[in-house]
């Protein structure tokens, strides 16, 4: 059964960590479109504009901790704040290099926040957040 949703967005200042999640995105088939922005600034502009032009919104969005300017954590603040029907509609993974109990612990304690994983994206990673996160028919 194919697993392919319509867009994942990549949201990382690593532009090296971009490159290699979204081949593994592209080898494993998972997604039409691959979004990818370098802040959590962007991202949100990116969300925001999509919204005002009625357009598709990333299925799937994996989220990095440390980047310069808004953190993830801030993203994940600003993010709770827009329109309620942006939230059903994306799954939110922090992918993160942080093993931190402390982080594990915030992340499970954010209501927007669907899952935290340790990079690097792995196929079966990968498969395992589409298989919990979307319906396949």
């Amino acid at each position: 059964m194919k697993r392919q949703v319509n867009c994942i967005m990549l949201v990382d200042d690593n532009k090296v960590d971009n490159f290699f999640h979204e081949r593994v995105i592209r080898k494993n088939d998972a997604a039409k479109h691959i979004v990818i922005k370098e802040s959590a600034e962007e991202a949100l502009d990116y969300i925001k504009q999509k919204d005002q032009n009625g357009e598709m919104h990333p299925d799937l969005i994996f989220l990095d901790i440390n980047m310069p300017g808004m953190n993830g954590w801030e993203f994940l603040e600003e993010y709770a704040t827009l329109d309620e029907s942006l939230h059903c509609k994306m799954i939110v993974v922090m992918l993160t290099t942080s093993e931190n109990p402390d982080d594990v612990e915030k992340a499970n304690a954010l209501g927007s926040l669907s899952a935290f994983r340790t990079k690097p994206l792995t196929g079966e990673m990968l498969e395992e957040v589409l298989e919990r996160f979307f319906k396949f028919h």
